[in-house]
């Protein structure tokens, strides 16, 4: 797969996509990096800590989050995907639902829209990704946490999206898809996603986890967001495990140390 000016092998190896919130009320990191400086220093940090793909968001998904303007939305991520782009030889993805953001995300040098609604939220978002050429990752969400088979339905759910991408003519190669941890489901459901990860991989797409810090770790751990590291790594092994081509993570040196020691491991394995 493609990203940007990079070639990801998203069969055999699990890259490192860095989160970089420029948001005042984040679940985790809210207020630290929504200034220009601040965020392109912690993108500098980042990339060299070993990140392969950064991930922009201008607006809070967390519960209860509150919903602000394109406009505004805009206002927070273009400029700093402008400097880190300028800055940095690194792909940016662009965390947004919504595509008049989008837009001026690509303009700005955004590889790759990550949209948590799998293009299920604004019908204009798969038509301008398929016409920019620009790769995405579509996240299973859904407003409730009601299902009628649980894993049944949420296969058929994140496979919709794929299907949405499809017909809009957005190629296969610039599709990866996201179970959505923390997203319309319970603590319980978003354990039994981590647990089946694989059975994501028979929708034939690369898959990317996107537990750092989520309220599953802090929900089972009874701990504070920024005391969920270790949660977070339990995570990403489990991706690299399940042959997950990305893990969406805060904490870019420890999950790398984890993901190179995991694949050593499993690689050792195979050469017997």
């Amino acid at each position: 797969m493609k990203i940007g000016n990079r070639e990801f092998d998203v069969r055999n190896k699990t890259y490192i996509m860095g989160i970089l919130n420029v948001t005042p009320d984040s679940f985790s990191d809210g207020g630290k990096w929504n200034c220009l400086d601040a965020a392109v220093a912690h993108a500098k940090a980042m990339a060299e800590e070993g990140a392969d793909i950064l991930d922009i968001g201008g607006e809070s998904t967390r519960p209860g989050h509150q919903q602000i303007s394109d406009e505004e939305e805009i206002a927070r991520v273009a400029p700093v995907i402008e400097a880190v782009k300028r800055e940095l030889d690194i792909p940016v993805s662009v965390d947004t639902y919504k595509s008049k953001v989008a837009a001026a995300a690509i303009e700005a040098g955004a590889d790759l829209v990550n949209d948590i609604w799998g293009l299920k939220y604004d019908p204009e978002m798969a038509g301008l990704i398929a016409r920019t050429g620009t790769a995405c990752c579509l996240m299973h969400n859904k407003d409730t946490t009601e299902y009628q088979d649980f894993f049944p339905d949420m296969l058929r759910e994140t496979a919709e999206c794929a299907k949405i991408a499809r017909v809009a003519g957005i190629p296969e190669d610039k599709i990866i898809l996201d179970p959505g941890i923390g997203f319309g489901k319970t603590r319980e459901m978003n354990l039994e996603t981590l647990h089946y990860l694989e059975r994501f991989h028979g929708l034939g797409y690369p898959m990317l986890l996107g537990a750092s810090r989520k309220s599953v770790i802090g929900l089972t751990l009874d701990l504070p967001a920024d005391q969920r590291l270790e949660g977070t790594l339990v995570t990403t092994v489990l991706a690299v495990m399940k042959g997950y081509a990305f893990v969406r993570v805060h904490d870019v040196k420890e999950n790398l140390r984890t993901v190179r020691m995991t694949e050593a491991i499993l690689a050792a394995g195979r050469e017997k």
